[in-house]
């Protein structure tokens, strides 16, 4: 990606959002033509030169300080994820050499994650990695979303999922947000790892794939993943409705553990049994050994 226009779409879609009234700025009479602040004024809310300003959205700014990154957070209304975004942009921009640069190795899950998430069997669960990779899920969590072990390792993606699978557009409650949602988890990855292929490479594809992406990736909308609801329709048991929460791993920053959870007594908790019991794998009863 080219980060300087990253840096400059970012900070104007911020700009387009906020109104000067909002802010207390009197009008000046003149004609907008393009929404919310301008340059100038979010550079007098920042309290830095309208120059300097304009130099720190079109990428030329250099290595702005602690500081000015707050001051501008500030006057742009960023919440904690935007700005943690701001700074990963504009650090990647200065050219400034980071530990954000994704390793290429492979991820794995360690045997106790491993066995969690069998322990975790009457909900689904499942641990993501980098770009929205699964890297593993149990029972549930496959029966409920789709059988990524049944996918090529390399395919086996969350985002890739939601947007280019077309039974996820039926099964997935409000696809709409969630697909926007995980689009814009992607996003805020896209600025913490800037030289990573293979997000590059999943970004081009859901460009080519996915008729609402573009839309969605040029809003410059950044989200971590933490808790919310979520809501499928399953061809077998009907809808289900779920609390998830999000738990970054200990001891790897870039795994996180999901958990589906669902209200006790509820009829989603009914369900779940239901598709627990025909997707349990069949036992076989040993043989019988015939008499000597």
């Amino acid at each position: 990606m080219d980060r300087t226009k990253e840096i400059s779409g970012f900070l104007r879609s911020r700009r387009a959002r906020i109104t000067p009234e909002e802010v207390g700025l009197p009008s000046d009479g003149r004609v907008r033509r393009v929404p919310g602040l301008r340059r100038d004024e979010a550079a007098r809310l920042a309290g830095v030169s309208t120059e300097y300003y304009t130099r720190l959205e079109q990428g030329r700014a250099g290595n702005p300080s602690t500081e000015v990154l707050e001051a501008i957070a500030g006057a742009l209304r960023l919440d904690e994820t935007e700005r943690e975004h701001l700074t990963d942009l504009l650090r990647s921009g200065a050219g400034i050499r980071t530990a954000r640069r994704a390793p290429a190795r492979a991820q794995r899950v360690r045997p106790g994650l491993h066995l969690m998430l069998e322990t975790l069997d009457h909900v689904p669960a499942f641990i993501l990695g980098r770009r929205t990779d699964v890297l593993a899920s149990n029972r549930l969590a496959r029966a409920v979303l789709t059988d990524f072990d049944a996918l090529p390792a390399t395919r086996r993606n969350l985002a890739r999922y939601y947007l280019l699978d077309p039974r996820a557009r039926e099964r997935v409650g409000d696809w709409e947000r969630i697909a926007a949602e995980t689009v814009a988890i992607l996003r805020l990855e896209a600025g913490r790892y800037p030289h990573d292929r293979q997000l590059a490479d999943l970004v081009g594809e859901l460009t080519l794939q996915c008729a609402e992406f573009t839309d969605w990736w040029n809003d410059h909308r950044v989200l971590r993943r933490t808790h919310g609801t979520k809501r499928y329709h399953h061809p077998l048991v009907g809808d289900l409705h779920f609390s998830y929460e999000s738990f970054q791993v200990p001891g790897d920053a870039e795994q996180t553990l999901c958990v589906y959870n669902v209200e006790p007594g509820s009829e989603t908790v009914r369900s779940l049994r239901v598709l627990d019991s025909w997707t349990a794998p069949e036992v076989t009863a040993p043989a019988t050994p015939h008499p000597g």
